[in-house]
């Protein structure tokens, strides 16, 4: 119910791209939060007793094992491709359920079919935020031959419009 999420928004919900997300009930992973404006402000409403607990938001663990088992249940119906908006753990997280799958749970499943990435970090090998696609090759994450976009620019300012061209608007 969109009047009892308001209270929650900075903006009005039919211009999120969140609530957008979750009312197509499409996962959205944000691990290593506690190292972000959204992690201060969770612990301060957990604080000031808005938010019963830490436990409100699935820890790291568990939205690694969330992701895997919607990436094999989902794998299973169609190709899946990846969007990654800046880089660090944040970003480059949800992209490692692959190789887990394939090394740590020795099961099968395709790579990423495509991918592509906002950033606004300088091109750096080994990096997190900089890595270029072609570098996540040698980690099991996508294949030599598959699509890979790289979009230098302000994640706040290149994501919107990408999204509204794929929403048509």
């Amino acid at each position: 119910d969109r009047n009892l999420l308001q209270p929650h928004f900075d903006i009005d919900p039919t211009d999120s791209w969140l609530y957008a997300a979750w009312e197509k009930q499409l996962p959205v992973y944000s691990p290593g939060f506690e190292d972000s404006t959204l992690g201060n402000i969770f612990s301060a409403r957990v604080m000031q007793g808005k938010i019963k607990s830490h436990h409100a938001i699935r820890t790291g663990t568990e939205q690694m094992q969330s992701l895997i088992e919607w990436y094999l249940e989902t794998d299973l119906e169609s190709p899946i491709g990846f969007f990654q908006i800046g880089g660090g753990i944040a970003g480059d997280f949800a992209v490692c359920c692959v190789p887990t799958i394939l090394q740590d749970l020795q099961r099968d499943c395709r790579l990423w079919q495509y991918f592509a990435q906002i950033s606004d970090s300088t091109t750096s090998y080994g990096s997190y935020s900089g890595a270029v696609p072609n570098e996540k090759i040698t980690w099991y994450k996508l294949g030599p031959e598959t699509p890979k976009f790289m979009i230098n620019s302000d994640a706040s300012i290149v994501a919107p419009l990408v999204f509204a061209y794929v929403l048509g608007q």
